[in-house]
């Protein structure tokens, strides 16, 4: 390599002009301009269905836009597949790892070549797979199967093979989806770190506005397909950030904290124990004690027995040993306890889990009392006008937009559906209060509503189990938090008594 060329930047800058694409009727993407700076890092915001994949599809090759322009160092180009931009040096790492599980690290470098040699001589390819890793700051070991590497470790070799292929762009989906915090901070630092010496230029589709205003220099914000705002990090709050996100939406604010004196234990986990699907075991000598007036919150990376343990206490998988008890007294998840004990919940994607999606919304929302007057004045017949009236106060009381009482559920939005949910589990009085993930890919404002009546059950003294993958929600509400390691409670703590880094230590897998 020359002196000339050790000192060009290898970073590119990469610009949409008025992108557009239209399915149908349908406009996803909507006169969208962006610049990446050669060199820099550029967070693109947005709501689910605000058209950030779109985008990036269309900058990948997957989709050709209806109208618009790609420029990379301010020449256009034509990027009609994925293997075109990948020659212009575009490269994504997406949010589901996309690595052969079986094969080594070094195995999975070498395969993803376009022009992979059909007799590999492994001596040579060894050995200038460690010459390339002596120019990244990435380090991953290349002789174990990718099935044994941790999340952080398949991320950082995923990010590895785009710069094995001389991508100088990289468009990072979602990039810390699956890493605990210290990972997360750690590859993007790492990244950062490539961007400051001119190596890459990097656009990330985030959520997270931690790390936002942590390694961004610039943001563009998308809403309805269209851009709406952005800038230099520096000069944005969060708060400028989430008004540009949600527009005028009205979000209703966080409901405050109330003091509990005297908490009674409500709902105690004793020593519990189950299998996954494959017959091995999923949670482990599962203990934990929930106070009414009390938010425990679960944290923990994906996979870790948490699913597992939810579908437990909602009757959905079978216990192996252990008990449940509330009110001291002997539970076991099935309707008539549920009733008994006043125990409701809610989890992610409730049309694949707590609703029937070609059912009416009146005929989900009626799942807790359609057995009982005014739904049944006798056992047996269901009188549909109380069903609908008693909808249609839930409807107005959870601001559900729905056509009427009669629509499918499946055809409300995906924040609309969990109000629904939510309508029906808190519409009664709430001893118990077992929620997962309930607010997984929801809109911004959904999420403040939900967050909300959260905590107003547990300011009028409901027991809450709250298990979530997203740190910052139960930092947001829990009174005590505990994290699942290896389907094992591994570490546990008032709120008060801990922080962020301690949490992130112990999802890692480090107490």
């Amino acid at each position: 390599m020359s002196v000339a060329e050790a000192m060009t930047p290898r970073a590119i800058d990469v610009e949409t002009i008025g992108m557009t694409k239209t399915f149908g009727g349908l406009t996803a993407l909507d006169d969208v301009s962006l610049r990446v700076r050669p060199g820099s890092f550029h967070a693109l915001l947005g709501e689910n269905g605000a058209g950030k994949s779109t985008l990036v599809k269309c900058m990948m090759g997957f989709y050709q836009p209806t109208r618009g322009q790609v420029l990379v160092n301010e020449m256009e180009v034509s990027i009609p597949t994925p293997r075109a931009a990948h020659a212009l040096g575009i490269g994504m790492v997406y949010q589901h790892f996309t690595l052969v599980p079986s094969l080594t690290a070094a195995e999975n470098l070498v395969i993803a070549r376009a022009e992979c040699p059909k007799v590999i001589d492994w001596g040579r390819e060894r050995k200038e797979l460690n010459a390339f890793l002596e120019t990244t700051p990435f380090k991953v070991p290349l002789d174990m199967p990718v099935s044994s590497l941790s999340a952080g470790e398949k991320q950082k070799l995923e990010i590895l093979k785009q710069l094995y292929l001389d991508q100088r762009l990289l468009i990072l989906d979602e990039p810390t989806s699956v890493l605990t915090p210290d990972e997360a901070d750690e590859v993007l630092g790492l990244l950062r770190g490539m961007t400051e010496a001119r190596d890459l230029s990097i656009l990330m589709i985030t959520h997270k506005f931690r790390e936002v205003t942590a390694y961004a220099d610039d943001v563009t914000v998308l809403r309805r397909g269209r851009v709406v705002g952005g800038g230099r990090v520096a000069d944005l709050s969060v708060g400028d950030m989430s008004r540009m996100m949600i527009g005028e939406t009205e979000i209703r604010e966080s409901a405050s904290r109330t003091e509990q004196k005297g908490r009674t234990l409500k709902l105690e986990l004793a020593g519990l124990f189950a299998d996954d699907d494959e017959e091995l075991p999923a949670i482990e000598a599962i203990s934990l004690k929930v106070h009414a007036g009390e938010i425990l919150g679960i944290a923990g990376v994906s996979g870790n027995g948490q699913s597992e343990l939810i579908e437990v206490l909602s009757g959905q998988r079978p216990l192996q040993d252990g008990r449940i008890f509330i009110d001291a007294k002997p539970y076991d998840p099935e309707r008539q306890m549920m009733d008994r004990f006043k125990v409701f919940g809610f989890s992610e994607e409730p049309l694949h889990n707590v609703a029937v999606p070609r059912m009416s919304v009146a005929e989900n929302m009626a799942f807790r009392s359609f057995d009982k007057a005014p739904i049944s004045p006798v056992w047996g017949w269901l009188s549909p006008l109380p069903m609908r009236n008693r909808a249609r106060e839930l409807i107005a009381a959870y601001r559900v937009k729905t056509p009427s009482t009669d629509e499918p559920i499946e055809n409300l939005s995906g924040g609309n559906v969990q109000r629904a949910i939510l309508a029906r589990e808190l519409s009664g009085d709430v001893d118990v209060l077992i929620v997962a993930n309930p607010c997984f890919g929801l809109d911004f404002a959904s999420v403040a509503e939900i967050r909300a009546q959260i905590m107003d059950q547990r300011n009028q003294g409901a027991a809450v189990l709250l298990v979530s993958e997203d740190l910052d929600e139960i930092l947001d509400l829990a009174d005590t938090v505990a994290v699942m390691s290896e389907g094992r409670v591994s570490y546990q703590s008032p709120m008060e008594n801990t922080d962020r880094a301690t949490i992130g230590h112990a999802m890692a897998g480090h107490h």
